[in-house]
């Protein structure tokens, strides 16, 4: 049995005169720079996230650049962020010319740990950017409370959480702003690159709005420098089709979740940590994310077997080479490094057959009567 880490063949067959008449629709009426879907996606992804401004932006790594710089962070500021993510999360620090400051994270969650930010603001932090990795979000209330208490912005870097709650609250809700990646691999993915930022400030999302635009207001003027960088009419039409499904699709994958959970607390209790989901946690699994000693060696066994899998992040951010010179060293984020060494994500999109699970889990089980 071959077993895809995703497939996304799947989900275009079931919308395809949907998305085909959305593509028509754009090319027919010639509007393809901020038209009318681009418009409508924002104000709905803003209603969806429960907040009153939606943003539209090239893609997910400039939405986080885009909102640090609307907060005025810049030159000689540092900003927290998790090390174990995505490089855009720093890499937008570093090109807003501020310095990311990297902390440790929660071995359970794999989210930043809110003990670790206290310990890492100096009277240079600007702001917070916590990351709602594979699909579960940071536990906000503490950082909201040490951002208050030290006038920090909050960005909620959610490129893996549309759709993730935190005791009910949306994302967006709890921070400064929230930003979304549309890469085709998300939950909700346009074909193509995208991206947003969420807000309930209106001053900071018309800074924004003006960023994005290459700072002009009026066009022609230009008072900011800003970027290029709009979300695509054409990708915003498909990305219109695809969201009205994107609970139902959350809700299929939490489903396989489970299956998965089951299905591997009962044949690998002792070499398998399967996903926490923390009590205040709505998890929309972006990803399955498991703990296993022999890590790269299962991976090379289930890849022989047809079974693909994906090392979400096999190097840290503290660890990689262009951000040596801020003088980071083995052993600094203990519990980053470990997360690196174990953890391995498993197959998942909403339309994964149970079958399809059960042979995962079966050679996971093989490989470990074997090691």
């Amino acid at each position: 049995m071959k077993v895809p880490m995703l497939d996304l063949t799947q989900q275009y067959q079931t919308l395809k005169p949907q998305i085909q008449e959305a593509i028509e629709d754009v090319m027919s009426n010639g509007r393809f720079i901020l038209g009318q879907d681009v418009k409508k996606l924002e104000e709905d992804v803003a209603k969806y996230s429960n907040v009153g401004h939606g943003i539209g932006v090239a893609n997910g790594s400039d939405a986080i650049h885009i909102a640090l710089t609307a907060c005025g962070v810049g030159p000689g500021d540092e900003v927290i962020v998790p090390s174990f993510t995505f490089f855009a999360t720093a890499g937008a620090v570093a090109r807003a010319g501020a310095t990311p400051v990297f902390v440790d994270c929660d071995e359970k969650t794999f989210n930043i740990d809110p003990v670790k930010i206290k310990e890492a603001i100096t009277e240079k932090t600007k702001a917070i950017v916590p990351v709602h990795l594979y699909g579960q979000m940071a536990d906000m209330d503490p950082i909201s409370e040490i951002a208050k208490e030290h006038n920090l912005a909050v960005i909620e870097d959610a490129a893996q959480a549309i759709g993730s709650k935190y005791k009910g609250k949306s994302v967006g809700e709890l921070g400064t702003a929230a930003t979304y990646s549309f890469f085709p691999t998300k939950n909700l993915g346009a074909y193509g690159d995208g991206g947003m930022v969420v807000t309930n400030n209106e001053e900071l999302a018309e800074k924004m709005r003006v960023i994005r635009v290459h700072g002009s207001k009026p066009k022609y003027y230009h008072h900011v420098l800003g970027y290029n960088s709009r979300l695509d009419e054409l990708q915003a039409a498909i990305l219109n089709v695809k969201f009205p499904h994107l609970d139902e699709w959350s809700n299929m994958r939490r489903e396989n979740a489970q299956n998965y959970t089951e299905l591997l607390n009962e044949k690998l209790p002792n070499e398998v940590v399967t996903p926490f989901i923390a009590d205040y946690s709505h998890h929309i699994f972006h990803q399955y994310t498991i703990r296993v000693q022999k890590r790269d060696e299962l991976q090379a066994f289930l890849k022989d077997n047809g079974v693909a899998s994906m090392i979400y992040y096999p190097q840290p951010l503290h660890m990689q080479p262009v951000f040596k010179e801020l003088g980071y060293k083995e052993g600094d984020l203990p519990v980053t490094e470990k997360a690196a060494k174990e953890a391995l994500s498993l197959p998942m999109f909403p339309e994964l057959k149970l079958e399809q699970q059960k042979y995962v889990v079966d050679k996971i089980a093989e490989f470990y009567s074997k090691n």
